[in-house]
């Protein structure tokens, strides 16, 4: 075997990240982190195979068609001529962009049960990578990048799988950071869904789904989680995403991960659930957590009147404000018995009128709003605006709901703040102990949340004031005097010095 070369996440990291010169100036992030984190998927499954084609010869000999049938084995398929390989020693011909096309289909070919039409999305012929001449040097600048020893992905260089798939999440935060308003569509701050995975406390044979998973960095901390608590894998990850180059990259997310236990369909969740049992209903899952995007305008307001599932019989949302049309979805999709649900809203969702106000009311009256937690401003990328989760149970233990502000704990960041695990840790001990905490959280009643019109708005239960101190007068003017006579002395002293030299 090869022997382990001591590397770091930061190593392959830092590598990856400065892979992206190749577009820096020419290509739109937006445009080239599909590029980027494509070629990053292909140079992994390439060095995975190479590693495991060395070990077979090493331990076979030389006997081509015995190590092919062996290498059939693997939980993924690599023909020869789609490889990264194949692709860097051509770099110098005509034709790059041509080349990794066919070799993505192929391996899509290859594979067809785990990557159906992942690449549909993505053509490295594209001309937004500029004409033939500009095309051709960018992509052969980015196959060298890519072949550089620091981004030799062989596990046995680099050890654990995650550590690749850690060098994906790390890029799509930093794509995420830096794209803006369009990052929500993609990512969420990875502090946030660790919070959320630890509410929903996720257990081995649980069903976990997120309706609008983005990359499905959601999903796998919750699937990380059961790892950690377990040691089994016994849990499945079901996602949906509207987004036809984001599911892409959930895919490929997934497969970097080792989660092969998935299903990630490629739709509009309220417009087109791909999720059901059967064809006639929703399917149910143990957990449901999402972070869909903040009052969506065009959300299918049509439609919702004639749902088939009727998800919108407590009352349609409002035809600009798509909020509680996620929410009531994924109400629909928990299961009767251990169903649990956490998911990021905007503060209006807590207290504004109207239908939503009805809406509101009926999940209060149901008894399956469980927790409201308020977090702090400038957590999310592209909105400064702060965001609250809300927790939803199918079997609660009281008919209370908990109100939790954690808007003042936080790491302040240029751009961005920051959760730390501090912050996390207070509100999930809090949800746990279910009580009130002075200035922090307040357990109310049905009865007093119906005496506020159904309101949600957090400081409406959770009192945050801080009296001023009471200034002492007498202080003051004691403090004033003394001053006074400080300065008197300091202004015969510089009368003193100016006088010795020489100024009256």
């Amino acid at each position: 075997m090869t022997e382990i070369t001591n590397v770091s996440q930061d190593d392959i990291n830092a590598a990856v990240w400065n892979a992206c010169d190749t577009f820096r100036g020419t290509v739109d992030p937006s445009i080239y982190k599909d590029f980027v984190l494509t070629m990053l998927f292909l140079k992994y499954v390439s060095d995975v195979w190479q590693d495991h084609y060395d070990s077979y010869k090493q331990q076979y000999g030389d006997h081509p068609e015995l190590i092919a049938e062996m290498l059939k084995s693997e939980r993924f398929v690599l023909p020869s001529d789609a490889s990264f390989y194949a692709l860097y020693n051509q770099r110098h011909s005509p034709g790059n962009g041509e080349r990794i096309d066919k070799a993505l289909h192929a391996i899509e070919e290859a594979n067809i049960a785990k990557l159906r039409d992942v690449f549909q999305d993505i053509s490295f012929n594209s001309n937004k990578l500029g004409d033939e001449q500009q095309k051709n040097d960018i992509l052969r600048h980015l196959l060298e990048d890519f072949a550089k020893p620091e981004l030799d992905l062989r596990p046995s260089r680099v050890g654990q799988l995650d550590v690749i798939g850690n060098a994906y999440e790390f890029l799509i935060k930093n794509f995420a950071s830096t794209s803006g308003k369009k990052a929500g569509e993609f990512y969420t701050p990875p502090e946030v869904s660790t919070l959320m995975a630890r509410l929903m406390a996720p257990q081995e044979g649980d069903e976990i789904c997120d309706p609008t998973c983005g990359s499905g960095s959601l999903l796998m901390k919750c699937g990380r989680l059961v790892r950690e608590s377990t040691g089994s894998r016994k849990y499945a990850l079901y996602g949906q995403e509207a987004i036809g180059s984001t599911w892409a990259l959930a895919k490929m997310n997934m497969f970097l991960h080792g989660e092969d236990n998935h299903r990630i369909e490629w739709g509009d969740t309220i417009r087109n659930p791909k999720l059901l049992d059967g064809t006639a209903s929703l399917k149910h899952f143990d957990i449901v957590v999402a972070n869909p995007p903040f009052s969506l305008e065009k959300w299918g307001f049509e439609g919702a009147d004639s749902d088939k599932f009727s998800r919108f019989r407590r009352g349609v949302p409002p035809r600009t404000k798509g909020d509680y049309a996620f929410i009531l979805h994924m109400i629909e999709t928990m299961k009767p018995g251990t169903g649990r649900m956490a998911v990021v809203v905007p503060h209006g969702v807590l207290f504004r009128g109207a239908a939503e106000g009805r809406i509101r009311q009926k999940l209060i009256e149901e008894n399956l709003l469980d927790v409201v937690i308020g977090l702090p401003e400038k957590l999310f990328y592209g909105t400064g605006i702060p965001a609250a989760v809300l927790v939803f149970r199918k079997n609660k233990a009281d008919e209370k709901v908990l109100f939790i502000d954690a808007s003042r704990d936080f790491e302040p960041g240029k751009n961005q703040n920051l959760l730390r695990d501090t912050d996390l840790q207070r509100i999930v001990d809090t949800v746990r102990a279910r009580h009130s905490v002075t200035k922090y959280a307040y357990l109310a009643t049905k009865a007093e949340i119906e005496e506020n019109d159904f309101n949600l708005n957090i400081p409406r239960y959770v009192d945050t004031f801080e009296e001023e101190a009471e200034i002492d007068l007498m202080a003051v003017r004691n403090e004033r005097e003394r001053l006074k006579a400080e300065l008197a002395v300091l202004e015969v002293q510089m009368t003193a010095y100016l006088k010795e030299l020489g100024y009256e």
